[in-house]
């Protein structure tokens, strides 16, 4: 019996690696555009989690630091086939753009690709996979009034405050309205989040996040170590930002412009690649990394920013189901799913509309993706290939 076990188990990892792999590969467009190509893929595809589970993970992931897009990602592994299965989402997500930027790093740090036409074209992709995430989506996190009026609080309190903080205190506010109008709802959650993972591993992996963080800086300090610096300054970047990657950049600016370990320069040409390639944008700490240390140092930096986001969702999740499934916070957790929905719009609008949809041809494009997606349902890489097609088509014209 164990031999047939092995290699169930074997087929089930190697099929989170390649689904992982594949969106990897194909997911355009920053961490709210991730969610939308997770939710087509795990949740409408291939049924791994129903609507309220992805919701509740989404949810979580805005409330913990990091980058809530491999937050989800990481979780959804970790559900599907264990710790293991975790690991091997995270790689598969996470490594094509890793090495992408690495090689321009190593290759093509002086080639300026902001301002090609298909990268523009892969941003009018974002446009329509969020679109289209954010119509399935709203059935379920706001299908009455007064999660409408909730999920449109939260829309107008994040554009007009556009910031982090902000989304946090949405999100708080949001559960305690939520809290107060649902509390005795009738209202059963789907299903329950199978996540194969004690509460004793999630205490010691909260446990591993607060002894780094306090830890690290000592160490630094202690030694004197280049390599524990480096280990510092992106764990620590990893671990105290809200918002995802465009929120880091200032911060990992702060931590390595001005010591002098890279020119500003060199920054911003890093940050350039890293919007030409799929996957998270915590991958930037790559690019940062191979030009500090070469590709070790690529690989270093990024195990550093992205190991607080593992720890996190690792260490929370097998609490989470408890509270989630608990009548007392049930209706915090509708209020908080139907801010999400509003802080998704809202991020939809800016940045992703308004630096995607400069002109009439760019929205012409957007429409024909959509329908492509939605109508004629091409699956999400045929989708990419025909925006970036389409830019390149646009900056000709």
């Amino acid at each position: 019996m164990a031999q047939p076990q092995k290699e169930s188990r074997l087929k089930l990892l190697l099929e989170i690696l390649f689904v992982s792999t594949r969106l990897g590969l194909t997911s355009f467009g920053g961490p709210i555009a991730h969610l939308g190509y997770f939710h087509n893929e795990y949740v409408r595809r291939r049924k791994w989690m129903d609507e309220k589970s992805y919701a509740d993970l989404v949810a979580l992931a805005q409330f913990l630091p990091g980058p809530a897009s491999s937050q989800v990602g990481i979780g959804i592994g970790v559900m599907r086939g264990g710790l293991i299965g975790g690991i091997v989402s995270f790689i598969g997500f996470t490594l094509p753009s890793v090495i992408a930027l690495i090689l321009f790093a190593l290759l093509l740090q002086s080639f300026d690709v902001s301002d090609a036409g298909w990268i523009k074209g892969l941003k009018i992709v974002a446009v329509a996979v969020v679109a289209h995430a954010i119509l399935g989506m709203a059935k379920n996190l706001a299908p009455d009034l007064k999660r409408k009026a909730l999920a449109l609080l939260a829309l107008i309190g994040t554009l007009l405050w556009p910031s982090s903080l902000s989304q946090i205190g949405v999100i708080l506010i949001a559960a305690l309205i939520g809290y107060m109008l649902y509390k005795n709802s009738a209202e059963t959650t789907e299903g329950r989040i199978k996540f194969p993972v004690t509460k004793k591993i999630g205490a010691l992996s909260l446990a591993l996040f607060f002894a780094f963080l306090v830890s690290l800086p000592i160490l630094r300090e202690v030694t004197g170590s280049y390599w524990v610096a480096m280990f510092d300054s992106f764990y620590r970047a990893g671990s105290l930002v809200f918002g995802g990657g465009h929120v880091v950049l200032p911060l990992l600016e702060r931590e390595f412009v001005p010591t002098g370990w890279l020119t500003e320069e060199a920054f911003l040409a890093g940050y350039g690649a890293t919007q030409a390639v799929p996957g998270p944008l915590f991958t930037f700490a790559a690019y940062l990394g191979t030009v500090m240390n070469g590709w070790a140092g690529g690989l270093f930096a990024t195990v550093a920013i992205f190991l607080p986001a593992f720890l996190l969702i690792v260490g929370v999740l097998p609490f989470w189901d408890a509270l989630r499934t608990n009548q007392k916070v049930k209706g915090a957790i509708m209020g908080v799913n139907a801010a999400v929905l509003g802080i998704l719009i809202s991020a939809f609008y800016t940045p992703i509309w308004t630096s995607s949809i400069t002109q009439s041809a760019d929205f012409a494009l957007a429409a024909i993706l959509f329908s492509l997606l939605v109508y004629w349902k091409l699956p999400p890489w045929v989708i990419v290939l025909c925006g970036a097609l389409g830019g390149t088509l646009i900056a000709w014209i």
